[in-house]
């Protein structure tokens, strides 16, 4: 009798886990200032252990790229930053004390690109915990701007219990990319800058873009204080022919530049995909043609 309760407590637990409201995408320093002691809170710095250790918003638990994704430069016949294993993943964000129940806030620390805070965001997603998953506009230097306080002192984390599983068809592989023209609602994006687009500079040897995909630049997503416009976002993506209602589908060069692209998109409610291969995948296994 015990175990049939604490299995029904437990489905029922589920149930309401499942049905809670998602957390809000974006979300402010006024906004993480007055959820720091919030008890389900999971405040993420994505950057360098080096200015981790200077200086953090308190509360705060260090992740870098090489945590959540394979070495960019690969081994040869391999493929680089491509998610890790959804075994070594979950360890990993158990590791930073995320549990089903959290509400992870996660911000971009000092000199750190854009593409590789949103890349971890994006391994969040992969892990079913894409509606509880917010990013600080700004990132650190909107905290500082705002006079917020900072620590050097690492907090005292416990590991948390993930039971959530990779989300099924989030990660698009080359096939589907070659058939993205019989997916009319479908539109292929190309998050590198123009030049790797328009075929001025290459990429793995390859000059051009994927068939089919209309070009918006990772670099568009944030405005050179790194925070994001949605009015100027949403003219990005309305100025590249995309739909209301289109499912995003991004690549770049290697998988991090597609996901800041990929998480504009999502908070402009558009359904998302990410070619994880990317361009390394589409010209080194030669998965189709390259166009200007």
């Amino acid at each position: 009798m015990k175990n049939l309760c604490a299995l029904l407590v437990f489905l029922f637990s589920s149930a309401l886990l499942a049905q809670a409201a998602p957390e809000p995408l974006l979300v402010d320093t006024a906004y993480v200032a007055s959820h720091l002691n919030d008890a389900d809170i999971v405040l993420i710095e994505a950057g360098s252990r080096q200015e981790y250790d200077r200086q953090h918003i308190p509360g705060a638990r260090l992740l870098t790229v090489e945590d959540i994704s394979t070495p960019a430069k690969a081994q040869p016949g391999q493929l680089g930053l491509e998610l890790l294993p959804a075994a070594t993943l979950r360890s990993r964000l158990e590791a930073a004390g995320i549990s089903d129940g959290s509400h992870i806030i996660v911000y971009s620390g000092k000199g750190e690109p854009f593409p590789l805070t949103t890349r971890i965001i994006f391994a969040l997603q992969y892990m079913g915990m894409g509606n509880r998953t917010s990013l600080l506009n700004g990132g650190l230097t909107a905290w500082l701007k705002d006079g917020k306080p900072v620590t050097a002192e690492p907090p005292k984390v416990m590991a948390g219990k993930l039971t959530r599983g990779p989300v099924e068809g989030l990660v698009a592989d080359a096939s589907l990319v070659r058939s993205i023209a019989d997916h009319p609602d479908y539109k292929l994006v190309d998050a590198r800058t123009p030049n790797f687009y328009n075929g001025a500079d290459a990429s793995f040897n390859g000059k051009g873009h994927i068939p089919g995909a209309v070009n918006i630049p990772f670099s568009e997503v944030t405005g050179s204080d790194s925070e994001i416009d949605l009015g100027h976002l949403k003219q990005v993506f309305a100025d590249a022919g995309v739909k209301p209602g289109e499912t995003i589908v991004t690549y770049c060069h290697l998988g991090a530049q597609a996901t800041a692209t990929l998480f504009g998109a999502r908070l402009l409610g558009y359904p998302v995909k990410l070619y994880d291969g990317s361009f390394q995948d589409w010209v080194t296994n030669h998965r189709g043609d390259v166009v200007k």
